[in-house]
């Protein structure tokens, strides 16, 4: 659904034999296809205009901090996703001169194809979910239904909200926008698709990834999880293909707003970067919740049923029924390609993914790199955090500013949400070895408790060493999102078992579980 489009959105019946019948005037995303985002922002400039032509489109009256006017811009930034963005607000508050290419919508995939959708709907999911517990104590409702088509209205403007301040604040730190596809001629110049050459002492690429598609008979026939964004309705019953973040997420939600939901995970376990206890318990809530999960089963391929319904392809425990909806949600592929990074120097491995060290350098001194293209963690706040780091180091006097990448939070928004911070237990034995000790509590949240929902949570504690220094939380369950940040603070500050037993607790709370373990 385009940005500025708020009006309900013409919804075609849901196929899962082509994604291109789910549109709702499907929203692009932040990728290299069309490339980086959406569509063109206001306040944009011309991206045709022949180098050396300085009227307007590449002068915005900046100073150039450092480079003595050998250079157009002190930074150039191709693309406007999280990472782009902070990168080119820190270094225009620093006083450098900067240009962003994003030839699409602001905020790349987090914001039109991922954080920010999808904790929208996972929210609907959330009220759907707050409406059936209500209803078992005692409140007289109707079953939940969610309007799609309204919500989706509720959802793109909010989009289109974040899409306006951004607009604003690159007008406000006067950073040059240019509305194009670009790729590096050297190691200071960037070419964008229109001819436009363009120079700058430092060029950082923050062009993000998009969804894999698998490489396998009737692939087609599936859709990828930017797609998800595009349904207009809950399909009556979906398959979900694969184990991570996104796959869970999806089927949560989906499950939660109707539709009847299956996972095919090729490994034996959910979320593998997770503590296997509590994934393990993750998978027992889902089937809770009335989701099938078949472990150590990797689809072979797809094939069209009756109508355009699909068949999942695959080993013996596998229903003979088809599905109204397949969804490959199977990882993300960087857009690294077509950047002429190669040419230069810049190092690529087998992935795709952009080489650089711990200070988001490759191996070109003024070629730098945030966020999903890069060989770093794939987070929306890590690239935020890596690119300021960066600008700092580059422009604001801090020759050592670096991203510390230990101890990283990070949420599953799954049904119920997973939560981790620091290690889980076999890499704090594999760390620590016998010095490891391990703090547990199961128990279910009061509102379940008085409906009879079956749904528990597990909270988990990793200690290591004589002082029990807490080095990993784990967290599953309702609130779970919400309480490990301020944890996640203390973790990285060096607590101690001790000082979350001298905590006073909050009661009653989900949260007080954590100082109460024993």
């Amino acid at each position: 659904m385009a940005s500025h489009d708020l009006g309900r959105p013409a919804c075609p019946r849901p196929r899962a034999a082509q994604a291109q019948a789910m549109a709702c005037d499907r929203p692009r995303h932040a990728g290299r296809e069309h490339e980086y985002g959406q569509r063109p922002a206001a306040g944009r400039h011309d991206c045709r205009t022949p180098h050396g032509d300085r009227s307007g489109a590449l002068s915005n009256g900046a100073f150039s901090l450092n480079n003595d006017g050998v250079y157009d811009y002190d930074l150039i930034v191709i693309g406007g996703g999280s990472g782009g963005l902070a990168g080119a607000f820190r270094a225009a508050a620093h006083g450098a001169r900067v240009a962003l290419l994003e030839p699409g919508a602001f905020g790349g995939t987090c914001v039109n194809v991922g954080c920010v959708p999808k904790k929208a709907m996972w929210l609907a999911a959330e009220l759907a979910q707050r409406a059936d517990l209500a209803s078992r104590v005692g409140f007289d409702l109707p079953p939940a239904k969610l309007d799609w088509r309204e919500f989706i209205v509720h959802r793109q403007r909010y989009i289109a909200g974040i899409h306006d301040s951004y607009r604003k604040r690159l007008d406000a730190a006067r950073v040059v926008h240019l509305p194009c596809e670009g790729h590096l001629v050297d190691a200071h110049t960037v070419e964008t698709h229109q001819g436009l050459r363009v120079t700058g002492a430092h060029v950082l690429i923050a062009t993000g990834g998009k969804p894999k598609r698998p490489d396998m008979p009737g692939a087609e026939l599936g859709l990828v999880s930017d797609d998800f964004f595009s349904l207009c309705d809950a399909p009556g019953r979906v398959a979900i293909v694969g184990g991570g973040y996104i796959a869970v997420e999806m089927a949560g939600v989906l499950q939660a707003l109707g539709s009847k939901v299956e996972i095919f995970v090729r490994g034996s376990r959910l979320v593998d970067s997770f503590d296997l206890e509590l994934t393990d318990e993750l998978a027992e809530n889902l089937r809770q919740h009335g989701i099938h999960c078949h472990f150590a089963h990797p689809v072979q391929g797809l094939a069209q049923a009756e109508g355009d319904r699909v068949r999942v392809l695959g080993g013996a425990d596998v229903t003979s029924d088809s599905f109204d909806a397949v969804i490959f949600a199977t990882g993300r592929t960087p857009h690294s390609s077509g950047l002429g990074l190669e040419n230069i120097g810049v190092a690529i491995d087998r992935e795709g993914f952009v080489s650089v060290d711990e200070f988001q350098d490759t191996e070109v001194a003024s070629v730098h790199a945030v966020g999903d293209v890069s060989s770093r963690l794939a987070l929306t706040p890590v690239a935020i955090a890596a690119a300021r780091r960066l600008m700092d180091r580059l422009f604001g006097d801090q020759p050592e500013a670096k991203l510390d990448y230990e101890n990283v939070a990070t949420v599953v928004f799954s049904h119920p949400p997973l939560g981790k911070v620091g290690l889980t237990e076999a890499e704090a034995r594999e760390r620590h070895g016998d010095s490891v000790k391990v703090y547990r509590t199961r128990f279910r949240p009061m509102l379940h408790a008085l409906a009879d929902s079956p749904q528990r949570s597990l909270f988990k504690l990793v200690c290591a060493g004589p002082e029990e220094r807490v080095v990993g939380i784990h967290l599953l369950g309702e609130g779970a999102d919400e309480i490990l940040q301020g944890f996640a603070v203390a973790l990285k500050k060096g607590i101690t078992k001790r000082d979350l037993d001298d905590t006073m607790a909050i009661h009653p709370t989900s949260a007080e579980e954590v100082v109460l373990m024993r």
